[in-house]
């Protein structure tokens, strides 16, 4: 009897989901669009139903033994998914209680996606065997996962380790939390994209990015004009690794991490990202922690790592 747990991402435009066995091969998967349903009951059905589905497909004998779910603003502590701003749903949603009585009971563990991929991370990536380190996610926004001692950080109600909101530049800019200046307005990929109109505005280089509107510019645009030599889109990489590598330096002080690893669209930018990052990382660490503290992509494959991640959750949970 193969045993596997089923892996659930939730984003605002879609739900992925797979299972998963225990060294992390997927054994089949299923998505729909995660505002379909107005209802959240009905949404829960609809994973649970899709879920099945993918089950009935295989054919071998298996059984699924626990879920693990990744969340915008998904509780570890309560299961719940709490007033998600890119969701349809509003409120406290229990998420996790419901869909373990559609599944007879069995394990549903949840957390937010940033704290998933740092799990996926420990158990199938390169923080294997790592006992201390973090995972920072740049996409849309800035998402991370602390890792200390072997645990992930949740703090006394479950949000603990919100890196993308810590202030870069008071007064700054505007964040969608409601506050201003905070670091994923700067080095997210919308912050990689406001960096490279600033530059546009403020250089009189040539540049093919001038040629594209504001709302069409995008950060994946941006690598690769930077790529092709386009002295504006490297400035704007070379700007946003610097105030990531300082705030990175400064997380330091506070996490002494063996290891920070870099995922998502900004880091698809490979040395053009991180060697500025590395750069602004070394200069500004105290003495104490240069050349200790490894700054690294994380090695898992972007088109599974959230399931990996929410997958592994799972794991974890049913190994304590």
């Amino acid at each position: 009897m193969k045993k596997l747990v089923a892996g659930i991402d939730i984003g605002g435009t879609n739900t992925v989901f797979a299972l998963v066995d225990e060294v992390g091969s997927i054994h089949g998967s299923g998505t729909f669009p995660t505002g379909l349903h107005k209802d959240f009951d009905d949404y829960i059905v609809a994973l649970r139903d899709g879920i099945q589905e993918v089950s009935s497909k295989l054919d071998y004998p298996h059984k699924i033994m626990g879920i693990g779910i990744g969340a915008p603003n998904g509780n570890y502590y309560t299961g719940c998914i709490d007033s998600a701003a890119n969701l349809r749903w509003k409120g406290n949603l229990p998420l996790a209680e419901k869909l373990k009585v559609l599944f007879g009971g069995i394990p549903v563990v949840l957390t937010n996606d940033a704290n998933a991929a740092s799990i996926g991370e420990m158990i199938y990536g390169g923080a294997k065997g790592m006992k201390n380190f973090v995972v920072i996610t740049l996409g849309t926004g800035l998402g991370s996962g602390f890792v200390v001692n072997g645990e992930v950080m949740y703090g006394h109600d479950g949000f603990a380790g919100e890196f993308g909101h810590i202030a870069y530049l008071r007064g700054g800019r505007q964040c969608g939390c409601g506050r201003k200046g905070c670091l994923e307005t700067y080095v997210s990929a919308p912050g990689l994209k406001r960096n490279a109109f600033e530059l546009l505005s403020r250089e009189n280089h040539p540049s093919s990015l001038r040629e594209i509107p504001f709302s069409q510019l995008t950060s994946k645009d941006v690598a690769i004009a930077a790529a092709d030599g386009d002295k504006i889109a490297n400035m704007a990489l070379e700007m946003t690794g610097k105030i990531l590598g300082e705030s990175l330096a400064d997380l330091v002080a506070i996490t002494v991490p063996e290891a920070i690893f870099l995922f998502g669209g900004v880091a698809k930018a490979g040395s053009l990202i991180m060697d500025p990052t590395k750069r602004a990382f070394e200069e500004n660490l105290l003495s104490l922690w240069k050349g200790k503290v490894k700054l690294v992509f994380s090695s898992l494959d972007e088109n599974d790592a959230a399931i990996l991640g929410s997958s592994a959750l799972a794991w974890k949970e049913l190994n304590r």
